[in-house]
């Protein structure tokens, strides 16, 4: 089973609270992200992954009625908003949350644990193919 692992950062002021960080505890952090998707690769695990640039730098796009992008941003201020993603296939979800434990624990500011959310969504095969088995998928989604 594939899931994606999404790195939430708190409210901000779209810059990386990162930055006002020492250059030891910066070096620590990306370390430990390399070694430990060193790890998940080693273990078969790692499907991809990638940090995301500040939001100060995102846009939102939609089309408008002619098919041309109506861009919004970069936007002053984020309730949180996306640091970076993993993509993981792991046995089953226990083992998915297993690993966001981890990664919420990357060292942070004087080596602290950041304990940052870590947004866990299992990632969907091809889908449905017909009707009955739409209908069946749904009934699963929902738990019933």
């Amino acid at each position: 089973m594939k899931y994606i692992l999404m790195m939430h950062a708190p409210r901000s002021t779209g810059d990386y609270q990162i930055s006002n960080w020492s250059p030891e505890d910066f070096k620590a952090h990306i370390d430990f992200m390399h070694q430990f998707n060193k790890t998940l690769r080693d273990a078969g695990e790692w499907v991809g992954g990638e940090g995301l640039a500040a939001p100060g730098e995102a846009k939102l796009v939609r089309a408008a009625k002619d098919g041309t992008p109506i861009t919004d941003g970069p936007f002053p201020e984020f309730k949180e908003w996306l640091a970076g993603f993993q993509v993981i296939e792991v046995a089953d979800e226990a083992r998915a949350l297993e690993i966001a434990a981890l990664v919420s624990a990357v060292p942070g500011k004087d080596g602290v644990p950041t304990q940052q959310p870590i947004h866990v969504r299992q990632v969907m095969d091809d889908g449905p193919a017909d009707a009955a088995e739409m209908d069946d998928y749904l009934s699963s989604a929902q738990g019933s």
